[in-house]
């Protein structure tokens, strides 16, 4: 008797004939399923075509801010406007971080590390994040608060390694090291990094040239090793001469 082959053309015809009694029995479910998969993919679409269009207008209006700062308001007050119109967008982010880099530059310290606070609190998983977290450490170390400031970069050297915060980030540590009188431990953020920047850049050489002014310094304060004396020694006794008898 001859054996009936299937060839691969007739594969899908087979497939589609099983299940057409079970497509005609559930045909409404997978028109509702068709009809909902077009809605979701039709709203992402339209969501992420007004996305763009936001981070467009969001980008143009921080460039038109920045070239020219509005009359009768502080460009630092504009920018955090700008940003709170156009949240969720890259641009809001730059904003904000401008702002509170504006108020420092102002000398509004404390301003500046609250702004910058705010957009760590917010913004944590953003790229920016790192330039914020070593802005809290700028405001508290131009506020004199030292040991606060070295526990923000800290946060930097720690989490951000891998950014360009870190560099500025180490050299925060030193001066705050070198200015508390710890000559070492400064030394060694200096040097950590130099290595780190593999010597290039102008934050690579402040950092070489503060750690060649510190190394005497730390050499001072090393403690010399401790000789034994030498045991006293005896003087040498000179044998008096021998003196002739007298003559009788």
């Amino acid at each position: 008797m001859p054996i009936e082959t299937t060839t691969t053309q007739d594969v899908p015809a087979e497939i589609i004939f099983k299940l057409w009694p079970w497509l005609e029995q559930n045909r409404n479910k997978l028109i509702g399923v068709a009809v909902a998969i077009f809605v979701a993919i039709s709203v992402y679409y339209f969501m992420a075509s007004q996305r763009e269009e936001n981070e467009r207008a969001a980008g143009a209006a921080l460039t038109q801010l920045m070239l020219n700062p509005p009359a009768g308001m502080s460009v630092a007050d504009a920018l955090t406007q700008l940003a709170t119109k156009y949240s969720g967008t890259v641009a809001a982010q730059r904003a904000q971080l401008q702002a509170a880099a504006t108020q420092f530059g102002a000398g509004k310290y404390a301003d500046a590390q609250a702004m910058f606070e705010k957009f760590v609190n917010d913004n944590n998983g953003s790229s920016l994040a790192s330039t914020a977290q070593l802005g809290i450490g700028a405001s508290l170390e131009a506020q004199g608060k030292s040991d606060l400031a070295a526990a923000a970069y800290q946060r930097v050297v720690s989490i951000y390694a891998n950014t360009p915060s870190y560099l500025p980030a180490l050299c925060g540590q030193g001066r705050i090291a070198e200015a508390q009188g710890k000559f070492k431990e400064a030394l060694d953020r200096y040097e950590t990094a130099y290595r780190a920047s593999n010597g290039s850049g102008t934050l690579a050489q402040e950092a070489m040239m503060r750690a060649t002014e510190l190394q005497p310094k730390v050499a001072a304060m090393t403690p010399k090793p401790v000789t034994s004396a030498a045991p006293p020694t005896m003087p040498a006794v000179t044998p008096a001469p021998a003196t002739a008898p007298a003559a009788k």
